[in-house]
């Protein structure tokens, strides 16, 4: 339910902080002065279309904010988890703010959402009905889903069922079209694939493979230097027969150093020195003399290294920039491939399984259609007797099932829509059609004290939906009225007294000029004041003891029929 409304700069409202509560609520006043835009203030933070014409002059924004407590399992909290949105103690504080250049701001726990996140949320929390406001009740694309509402216990496990089913013949369906629709550009996918799983398997590229053999080639290519410099190297290192290599110097030197080592730090410094250039020359030597045992030059293997190196340069060509990226996309393909190669060998076996599957689908859907029918005649009932409460016992009211052509729908193999005959002689009319405000307020009212328990809404707002009533039907407006607020919480603003005194809270509101400017106040009525308010509806602008009387008379009235 709604708990608390704060508005700023809205229209013809400076501030206002109103703080509600669950039962029935009426706001009354006098024409303009500002109860309709309470309840635009309400429909703005539901997510309704926001417009820089909204900002009171001379401000530079509007601010809209709403406290809302809800259920814990409901729909809005399931949508709020989906969204990401905290609500651990169930209340949800919706934000909304309008600029000049008509930008909104909205947030929801203090989380920024865009308006269409806000109207989902929104529509879940708050139900405005205007006179002329068709919503749900009065768009025929939205009845079979009231029916269903209404129908939920019968038929929610063969609607699931329905669903799966639907969901998945669409889907063999789709893949069947595509492969028919398709089938040149598919044989040459096939081929294409064929080819390169062929030719990348048969390279049989490995990681690090292509550095490898540069470095071989380049080895191999510069094997006549790499020669050259080992010998020298290891000519002016070791000793020939006619020479003293630099090892055997060094060596010489070491053992000259060695007996005058521990005569002086430094001596022992420079002999220590001497030492490790020597072992470091003989390692080198030895190395040298490793790697010119192992030079070999063969020029058949430098022509398989090029070779290799082509083939792997023509694969990076086509697939990849290193050899991971062509193994990453072989991958790719071949999952791709064996897809393809399994939907060929069962293409009459998928054409078998969406007729097969189109059959359950229709069975299905007959079943359901049987349980929906079954289900309206009930709703039908349910909605004469809320009618004749509200004086048109003479209406009838139809759920009419429309041909589909054959089309099936993921809602099932039904086309539903109201229809209502108001008076006796007139042919049955759609419920969207309905010309007569006060007609259509009682038809509205009738649907909505069925549906209001199951929709789960937890604030129903009436924006004088009484409007063209008087007299006993404008108390049993007022009664159905008060039945609704039995299961959610209900805002109502109202010109009949009926309505007003029925109510569980009264406010009133009012407007004023100060310093040339209206000022909207909201003031909550006590006892004495809702009976001056009540005389004033009745009487119009002079108030009589005998409309006091009257006003009082109509509040006892109200509490003996709550008491009922």
């Amino acid at each position: 339910m709604l708990q608390e409304l704060s508005i700023t700069n809205f229209a013809i409202i400076e501030h206002l902080d109103i703080a509600f509560e669950a039962g029935m609520t009426v706001l009354t006043g006098e024409t303009g002065a500002g109860k309709s835009i309470i309840i635009d203030a309400v429909g703005l933070l539901a997510g309704g279309r926001g417009s820089s014409e909204f900002i009171r002059t001379g401000a530079d924004k509007a601010i809209l904010q709403g406290m809302f407590i809800l259920p814990a399992d409901g729909v809005t909290a399931q949508l709020l988890d989906e969204a990401g949105i905290e609500h651990a103690d169930n209340t949800v504080i919706l934000q909304r703010e309008i600029t000049k250049s008509g930008r909104n701001t909205c947030r929801i726990n203090g989380m920024l959402v865009n308006t269409t996140t806000l109207k989902q949320i929104g529509e879940t929390i708050v139900d405005i009905h205007g006179q002329n406001e068709h919503q749900e009740l009065m768009q025929p694309e939205k009845h079979l889903g009231l029916l269903d509402e209404f129908a939920t216990t019968k038929i929610r496990k063969l609607k699931q069922r329905y669903h799966q089913q639907y969901d998945r013949y669409q889907q063999l369906n789709r893949e069947l079209r595509q492969k028919n629709a398709n089938e040149k550009e598919w044989a040459q996918r096939l081929d294409m694939l064929n080819f390169q799983v062929d030719e990348i398997a048969a390279a049989q590229v490995k990681v690090g493979e292509e550095a490898s053999l540069i470095a071989e080639r380049d080895r191999l290519d510069n094997y006549q230097m790499i020669n050259q410099a080992l010998q020298q190297s290891y000519t002016l290192l070791a000793a020939g027969e006619e020479t003293t290599g630099a090892v055997d110097m060094v060596g010489t030197a070491m053992n000259a150093l060695e007996p005058i080592a521990n005569l002086d730090s430094a001596f022992n410094e420079i002999t220590v020195n001497v030492k490790n250039a020597f072992y470091g020359l003989q390692d080198a030597a030895t190395q040298i003399s490793n790697q010119l045992d192992l030079q070999e030059f063969d020029e058949g293997r430098l022509d398989e290294i090029e070779q290799r190196l082509d083939v792997l340069a023509q694969l990076k060509r086509k697939y990849g920039d290193s050899e991971q990226q062509i193994l990453d996309y072989y991958q790719k393909i071949a999952t791709e491939l064996a897809k393809m190669t399994d939907s060929e060998e069962n293409s009459e076996d998928l054409a078998q399984q969406v007729a097969d599957l189109k059959q359950q689908l229709l069975a299905t859907g007959a079943s359901l259609s049987d349980k929906r029918r079954a289900a309206a005649k009930v709703l039908q009932r349910q909605i004469h007797q809320e009618l004749k409460d509200l004086y048109m016992d003479k209406a009838i009211f139809e759920v009419r099932f429309k041909p589909t052509k054959g089309q099936i729908y993921r809602s099932g193999l039904d086309s539903v829509e109201f229809y209502i005959q108001t008076n006796p002689g007139e042919r049955m009319r759609p419920l969207a059609k309905i010309a007569s405000g006060g007609e259509l307020s009682r038809m509205m009212l009738a649907l909505k004290t069925i549906f209001s328990e199951s929709q789960g809404i937890t604030s129903i707002i009436f924006d004088e939906v009484d409007t063209g009533v008087s007299g006993r039907v404008a108390q049993a407006i007022a009664e159905k009225i008060n039945g609704i607020a039995h299961f959610s919480q209900v805002l109502c603003i109202t010109h009949l007294p009926q309505v007003a005194a029925m109510s569980d809270h009264h406010y009133f509101i009012a407007k004023k000029i100060t310093g040339k400017r209206t000022k909207t106040s909201v003031t909550k009525l006590d006892n004495a004041a809702r009976v001056q308010e009540l005389a004033r509806m009745l009487a119009g602008t002079k108030v009589t003891k005998l409309s006091l009387e009257h006003a009082e008379e109509l509040l006892q009235l109200a509490d003996e029929e709550k008491d009922r």
